[in-house]
């Protein structure tokens, strides 16, 4: 079986890619290189460029007819920049998403998994999120991906594509066996920001410390991504039972599955993990929260188990360990 992974050469498609292959799908990455590295995509097949590009499509179904699925992951995710530059957000996570679904129907392909965002919901009293929390993105960022699930929920209506949507919050890790992980070494999220400060040997700012929260820091869904990888896989897997062909209920065609911890992490127990693994020396300091900063929320995940069989087997200190021996090989890679 081939799956085809737009989006392949960046943080999650590439770990997905290596997902699959271990799991002995073959998969067909397309890349546009923007943000991707080209390296994360050595030893598999690889077309560079747009997922608009219908020539290009269709020369990827003629030379690979076997394509089962498609998993599109090729997006622009970073919220400040949607908030600066929005139309460019639009252009790329909607425009070029409702161009794909054209071109993948056009060549018999009629099953997508999304990557998506759990960041669309408004969370809970709890800052809990499901799939039937109500739906206030905040930014471009995630109105543009609440937006291309909205237009792919309609294409699945009137001609029978369907999608399975995997919506989750806050990536982190990389694969364990260290062939792929975060592309930038200046992530933005705390995470990154700790590994910057214990490698530059400065304090951590925690931003924020009155949150009505359980130690009054904000909380993040931090997820390993090889376990997003692995559900995307058990989502291939199992597609027409979670999607039967062939109905024409509206729902029929759609479905979102959310993916998380089922708790999130605060800031304070990220710290304190993080210090589990690097030493009680790393320093914290205090400041109060930034414009624009939220309290977080957390996805229940059980609706993952019960349809994916499906839950995190990775922990935090897992994915901190592994972001750890990542930034040191990427440090390694940007200088050869």
């Amino acid at each position: 079986m081939k799956v085809l992974i737009t989006g392949g050469a960046g943080f999650i498609g590439s770990t997905i890619a290596s997902a699959f292959a271990e799991r002995g799908a073959t998969p067909v990455v397309l890349d546009s290189l923007v943000t991707g590295r080209p390296e994360f995509t050595d030893g598999k097949i690889f077309y560079r460029g747009d997922i608009g590009d219908g020539e290009l499509i269709d020369e990827i179904f003629a030379a690979h007819p076997d394509i089962a699925a498609t998993v599109h992951c090729a997006a622009l995710i970073v919220v400040p920049d949607s908030m600066a530059d929005p139309h460019r957000y639009y252009q790329v996570n909607l425009t070029r998403t409702l161009d794909l679904a054209g071109h993948l129907l056009r060549n018999g392909c009629d099953r997508m998994i999304f990557a998506s965002t759990a960041g669309m919901y408004r969370p809970e009293p709890d800052l809990s999120v499901t799939e039937e929390s109500a739906l206030e993105p905040q930014n471009p960022y995630t109105r543009s991906k609440m937006m291309a699930e909205l237009l792919l929920e309609d294409l699945c209506a009137a001609y029978g594509l369907r999608v399975i949507s995997l919506r989750y919050l806050n990536p982190i890790g990389a694969d364990p066996r260290m062939r792929t992980g975060l592309q930038s070494s200046k992530p933005t999220h705390a995470l990154g920001k700790m590994i910057e400060s214990y490698e530059l040997g400065v304090p951590f700012t925690i931003t924020g410390v009155d949150w009505d929260t359980r130690d009054g820091t904000a909380v993040r869904d931090y997820i390993h991504v090889w376990d997003i990888a692995r559900a995307f896989c058990l989502a291939v897997d199992r597609f027409d039972a979670i999607v039967p062909p062939g109905r024409d209920d509206r729902r029929s065609g759609y479905e979102v599955i959310n993916l998380g911890t089922g708790g999130g992490t605060t800031v304070r127990e990220l710290v304190e993990a993080f210090r589990g693994v690097v030493g009680e020396d790393f320093q914290v300091r205090e400041a109060p929260a930034r414009p624009g900063d939220v309290v977080g929320a957390y996805v229940n995940p059980a609706k993952a188990l019960r349809v994916l069989g499906w839950k995190p087997e990775y922990t935090i200190e897992d994915a901190i360990r592994h972001s750890l021996e990542w930034a040191s090989h990427r440090a390694r890679l940007d200088v050869a």
